[in-house]
């Protein structure tokens, strides 16, 4: 133990060091380390100055660990999330928690933090949830858990995170207290390189109800000033002031515009199927306005604006011993001889032998098993977080927060460009206009993604943008580890010796090391 340290950690899962970064800030010394990733060793031992050797490497073969008081760890986060399978213990990655609570039972730290995403405190995951708090209180340690922003703890980021943190003895346990929110925010001009604002601070730009009071902006947004979104969303799905649709960037009548509308209002109604968005037909279209015909859908399809989508099928004779299982199971779904996409789509059995509809329906309708009842018309562009064109978001240098960073990499765009409005309709013309059309956007920068994350913009990644934007996805906020850790020295649980002597305070704990070490 170093004489300036006031405690010793061991870092599991460790990644880049967001955890390491953190604790050290607070005179925690890093005893070991594990991972397997080679670029994010290569990059904790770099930026550190750490010795290879420390590296405790896979944790499913580590058997003991030296005495520490303080146990961290960002449990993989795959089994849990939401982009994932949701799959929990029945994912062998989930496995994982079950290693980290071992080692945590056999090395005994007076106190630990694990952080995960918050899909572990999904209802769906409730179960699991429960099993690992059981699991740690089997060890001997009182622990809660907490649902934490980082926007709220010093980074200009919306990334919502779980942390379990626990104490082996429950006096600790009672006297740690979550940290209040940071009341001054860090806003993502703060961050930007080679952002100066030229505008000069105006009153809001609110619309007033009958009664002259200001209309709010709804709660889709992850930020707004003025009474307008501070980002502009890119799909053919949902509809605001600041939604830029297909039919806005590519060159449509207003006709055109009106038939994509009316697809756009009515496509979630139940009336048309069971799907949360579901496909119109001809006769739909008509229903809800006599004058459209065939032609005018069949041009939206030429634009790439909408897509064909056989919805409906005939089923013909056939005979079952030429059939795949998978081609069976899709067949049994019929009702009345017919086949009805929505229905296929909600099938439980279908999702739980993880078969691909449009595969077999394809392979169906070939060996003339299916004929085509039906024909729909849905949008093109249906998966929200891909956006048009390869923009998902394009976010305004008065956005107080960046969307999650996540390994993947996202299209996510900013942009260093303001706009002055006069409205909702203005507001819109200006960003197609000054922003849009102009190109005036860029992906965040390294040294950005950095500071989004909590770590120096100097920081030393990889070269290759894939890489370090994996890890820093990966990676925890360190103010949000920094504030919490704080808490926990705060508790006085690092200031009693494995021996039962206890520190008064800081200095006396300096001291005693010093006399130690004579």
């Amino acid at each position: 133990m170093n004489n300036n340290s006031r405690f010793t950690f061991i870092d599991l899962f460790s990644g880049i060091g967001g955890f390491k970064m953190a604790l050290s800030n607070l005179g925690g010394h890093c005893v070991k380390f594990s991972e397997i990733n080679k670029d994010a060793i290569n990059t904790y031992c770099i930026n550190f100055d750490e010795d290879f050797e420390n590296n405790l490497g896979d944790i499913t073969k580590v058997k003991e660990l030296p005495q520490h008081d303080l146990l961290t760890g960002g449990v993989p986060c795959q089994s849990w999330s939401i982009a994932g399978k949701n799959l929990g213990f029945d994912d062998d990655r989930g496995q994982l928690w079950n290693d980290t609570i071992y080692l945590l039972n056999q090395s005994k730290p007076k106190a630990f933090i694990f952080e995960n995403v918050k899909g572990l405190i999904d209802p769906r995951n409730k179960e699991a949830l429960s099993y690992i708090l059981e699991r740690i209180e089997e060890a001997g340690y009182s622990a809660n858990y907490y649902l934490i922003n980082s926007y709220d703890y010093g980074v200009p980021q919306n990334r919502m995170r779980i942390y379990i943190i626990g104490f082996r003895d429950k006096e600790f346990a009672t006297k740690f207290r979550l940290p209040e929110p940071l009341s001054k925010k860090i806003k993502l001009r703060d961050i930007l390189t080679d952002f100066e604002s030229n505008l000069i601070p105006k009153e809001q730009i609110f619309q007033k109800n009958l009664f002259g009071d200001n209309i709010l902006p709804k709660n889709m947004s992850l930020s707004s000033s003025n009474g307008l979104n501070d980002y502009f969303l890119f799909n053919d799905l949902r509809n605001g002031h600041s939604t830029i649709h297909s039919w806005d960037i590519l060159d449509t009548t207003e006709r055109q515009k009106e038939i994509c509308y009316l697809l756009l209002k009515n496509r979630r109604k139940s009336n048309y199927g069971s799907l949360d968005g579901n496909p119109l037909s001809i006769f739909h279209f008509q229903g809800l306005d006599r004058t459209i015909i065939q032609e005018e859908l069949d041009e939206l399809v030429e634009i790439d604006i909408l897509k064909v989508e056989n919805y409906a099928f005939i089923i013909n004779d056939y005979d079952a011993n030429d059939l795949s299982e998978e081609e069976k199971l899709v067949l049994s779904c019929h009702q009345n001889d017919i086949l009805v996409l929505d229905k296929l789509k909600t099938n439980r059995a279908l999702k739980v032998k993880k078969i691909s509809i449009s595969k077999t329906i394809k392979l169906l309708e070939e060996k003339k098993i299916l004929v085509c009842d039906e024909v729909r018309y849905d949008f093109k562009n249906t998966k929200i977080s891909t956006g048009l064109y390869g923009v998902n978001r394009i976010f305004l240098p008065s956005s107080n927060i960046f969307p999650t960073l996540v390994a993947s990499d996202t299209n996510d765009f900013v942009t260093l460009k303001e706009i002055e409005a006069k409205n909702e309709d203005d507001y819109k013309e200006q960003f197609l206009k000054e922003v849009y059309q102009k190109g005036d956007y860029r992906r965040i920068t390294k040294e950005e993604a950095c500071l989004i994350q909590g770590f120096p913009k100097n920081y030393i990644l990889p070269e290759n943008r894939a890489r370090w934007m994996k890890l820093l996805g990966n990676s925890v906020s360190v103010p949000v580890i920094e504030v919490l850790a704080k808490a926990i020295v705060e508790t006085g649980v690092f200031d009693v010796k494995e021996n039962g002597l206890e520190y008064q305070n800081k200095e006396e704990l300096e001291e005693i090391l010093c006399e130690d070490t004579v």
